[in-house]
């Protein structure tokens, strides 16, 4: 008997420790939860520029793009995207949410490298940005050897590097050209992203599409022929995905495009451009209001539950068809 009481007990004892493992493992889940809010650019670059609200050009841009990435990886619980021990490999909307800003992150990095700190097709890559850009591009999922921690803060002390040389007018080989070429050669690349997310947020009800891939072209060509309409639905285990690395892209997006209006409001005012790039950060806003269910709804377009999709779609394809105006204003002489 005494035996068989000690085995219960410690049935119990193993029980209760599971139990309480279980507990504490939900309430990080729910702690960790949480996106990142919306913070001020010129506050952050202010402080950064240890109090002086007086900017070179490019500053605001690249304290933003430094601030995205320490949240990222700062933020509550951690960058989580390559997380092997519970309860970070059990979430996957904070890990989407990431891909979405490293995403931008990465996209703006390579616009920096190659266009924003150079004056011209010949002109010499900037030291700096020629290591952050591989260092952001670097595997989201790698656990160790190397971690992806350690290499995106390599990525970080370069920016940093290259704000400290920017910012120092005897470092005169570092520049950042607020012209209109480059922000439109940039703006371009975030009008593809934008239009793909659209696209793969709409296909959340399923739809049947006219094929358009040759379109404009009657000479053009693709490797594989497709039928005339394209059967294109989200399989259902991917919705809250696609959501989730929409929310982040659009999240990392307007601070982008705050910090873009302060760097290049010359530029833009002259194009009178910048009542449409306002226009972008509205719709860019609007997709970060509070999600009040706690599951990604995937109704009908016009059925009785809503379709968080399809919303996230309707605020993005808003927000491209203004990039496309501004692409266009930035053209005009």
């Amino acid at each position: 008997m005494d035996i068989l009481e000690e085995n219960k007990s410690l049935l119990k004892a193993i029980a209760s420790a599971i139990l309480i493992l279980i507990i504490l493992m939900l309430v990080l889940m729910f702690y960790w939860d949480t996106e990142s809010d919306l913070f001020d650019v010129k506050k952050q670059s202010q402080y950064r520029n240890q109090g002086s609200t007086q900017f070179v050009t490019g500053y605001v841009t690249t304290a933003t793009m430094i601030e995205v990435a320490e949240t990222l990886l700062n933020k509550r619980g951690g960058y989580l995207s390559n997380d092997i021990m519970p309860p970070g490999v059990m979430m996957d909307n904070i890990p989407n949410w990431e891909f979405g800003v490293l995403t931008q992150l990465r996209d703006l990095g390579r616009s920096m490298r190659n266009d924003f700190s150079r004056s011209q097709t010949q002109s010499i890559e900037d030291k700096d940005l020629m290591t952050a850009d591989p260092q952001f591009h670097f595997d989201s999922e790698s656990w160790i050897l190397p971690a992806t921690e350690g290499e995106y803060k390599k990525g970080i002390d370069a920016l940093n590097n290259y704000l400290r040389r920017l910012s120092d007018p005897n470092e005169q080989d570092a520049q950042f050209f607020s012209r209109a070429d480059n922000l439109r050669d940039w703006l371009a690349i975030v009008e593809k992203r934008l239009g793909s997310l659209s696209q793969r947020l709409s296909a959340s009800v399923g739809q049947a599409r006219v094929n358009t891939d040759l379109e404009g072209d009657a000479e053009a060509t693709q490797s594989t022929v497709k039928p005339d309409l394209v059967q294109v639905k989200t399989p259902w285990l991917e919705i809250d995905d696609i959501f989730y690395e929409a929310r982040g892209t659009c999240w990392a997006l307007v601070h982008f495009m705050h910090a873009i209006e302060y760097d290049l409001h010359d530029v833009l005012q002259k194009k009178n451009a910048l009542v449409s790039l306002r226009q972008i950060i509205r719709e860019l806003e609007a997709t970060q209001d509070m999600v009040w269910s706690p599951v990604i709804l995937n109704g009908t377009g016009f059925g009785f539950v809503a379709n968080h999709s399809l919303v996230m779609a309707s605020y993005i394809s808003s927000a491209n068809a203004a990039v496309i105006d501004l692409r266009n204003l930035l053209e005009q002489g």
